[in-house]
């Protein structure tokens, strides 16, 4: 192809070493590494001074609009590494009517499932799989409730990487379809994410897997800040004052917060941060319990149940990152009843004519709650994520009928 690609040419790279989120130690770039030997997640961290030398926003913004045009903000090496499937820029798509209807200031939703498998995991687990190829990685393993799952098949099938992919039963049944058709070997589990984890982590001396579980590795982190380089470029170099974030095992939160840090660290954007949201389901609430009570650290959720397949983590390994984020920023953590993100879902598909999937949705419900509260005021701009297509999901059947071969009553329809 001769237009210009973000992902065929070299650039210089900045990774400098990992860092243990806990402890602060140092880990060596360049080596496969899964958590720290604290046994907590790593952070990458670069030489941000020389980052800021030898890129200008100017230069950025010439570059095709995908993922890897934040080349040197990200920590794979060398170009043949990279794996792609095309992860576009998404949109920021204003829904004014619902904005004028609840009472509040402008109203964004930035619509993930618009990527590659359909999700924002895409961005996660197409870095984790650059890297893994980086690092020589033959055959990975992960829990999912289902997007992270079809995210690694397509990319692990496209680096020629062996996929295995361990769900719960409950999972949407797309999902699981999704992850098997595109090259990996999918096992439904009767239990839940974590049950799942733990098959992936018994499984690993037997089955010479690298483990891919959020948090577990590094760069899926790495993947996810781009949201946060995305959004501020769309902003202009600026942000939202507020962000709703569906949050599970919250690695796109961490990473967003992340971004805005390294953002600041080189000047790109001022002091001015958005409030994180750490939104979660009512069935299903550890950080928002941990939140609320002062905690760093969140207790497991007992009997977790949701629609909202993705927010059903009962224990987040990187839960005081996600406090330390909502806190640092004066978000907050919220929790809504599936009821409710069922029927934001519904609204926003009939008023706006986006169709979010429930994750997305309970961000809305999560909104419009904080707003009536007043968590969130009315003069201020809020952004939704939504994290995948709601086409994965199911919706209410449809049995109006009409019968051609007698006439129509037009007037009655």
């Amino acid at each position: 192809m001769s237009m210009r690609d973000n992902t065929t040419e070299e650039c210089p790279t900045f990774v400098t070493h990992l860092e243990c989120s806990a402890t602060g130690e140092r880990h060596q770039a360049d080596r496969l590494h899964g958590l720290s030997r604290a046994g907590k997640p790593l952070l990458v961290r670069y030489d941000l001074a020389a980052l800021g030398e030898a890129i200008d926003k100017e230069t950025l913004a010439r570059r095709p609009a995908d993922m890897w045009r934040y080349r040197e903000f990200l920590p794979v090496r060398r170009a043949e590494n990279i794996v792609s499937l095309g992860e576009t820029a998404t949109p920021i798509v204003a829904v004014p009517r619902l904005a004028a209807k609840l009472g509040g200031g402008e109203l964004l939703i930035k619509d993930e499932g618009r990527l590659p498998t359909g999700s924002f995991k895409a961005r996660g687990l197409g870095m984790a799989v650059s890297m893994a190829k980086e690092l020589g990685v033959a055959r990975m393993a992960i829990p999912t409730a289902g997007n992270a799952g079809a995210a690694l098949a397509a990319y692990a099938s496209r680096a020629g990487i062996e996929a295995y992919v361990f769900c719960p039963d409950d999972a949407p049944e797309v999902a699981i379809s999704e992850i098997e058709y595109q090259g990996a070997r999918v096992y439904r589990v009767n239990g839940l994410i974590n049950d799942c984890g733990r098959i992936v982590t018994d499984g690993r001396e037997a089955m010479g897997w690298f483990d891919a579980s959020t948090l577990k590795e590094p760069y899926r982190i790495e993947g996810k800040k781009t949201m946060g380089l995305e959004l501020a470029e769309q902003f202009g170099w600026d942000t939202p004052d507020v962000i709703f974030y569906p949050t599970g095992g919250g690695t796109g939160l961490i990473g967003m917060w992340k971004a805005f840090a390294e953002l600041g660290e080189i000047g790109w954007i001022g002091s001015k941060r958005p409030r994180m949201v750490a939104v979660q389901a009512a069935g299903c609430a550890p950080i928002v319990k941990a939140f609320e009570a002062g905690a760093e650290h969140a207790e497991p959720w007992a009997h977790a149940h949701t629609i909202a397949a993705g927010m059903r983590v009962p224990a987040a390994i990187g839960d005081f990152l996600i406090l330390r984020a909502v806190r640092e920023s004066n978000g907050f953590a919220i929790a809504v009843d599936d009821e409710t993100i069922e029927a934001a879902r519904a609204e926003v598909a009939r008023e706006e004519g986006l169709h979010l999937c429930p994750e997305g949705a309970a961000t809305y419900a999560a909104y419009e709650q904080a707003l009536s509260d007043g968590r969130v005021s009315k003069d201020e701009t809020a952004l939704l994520f939504n994290c995948g297509n709601g086409l994965k999901y199911p919706m209410p059947p449809v049995t109006r009928r009409l019968d051609c071969t007698r006439p129509i009553d037009y007037a009655a329809l």
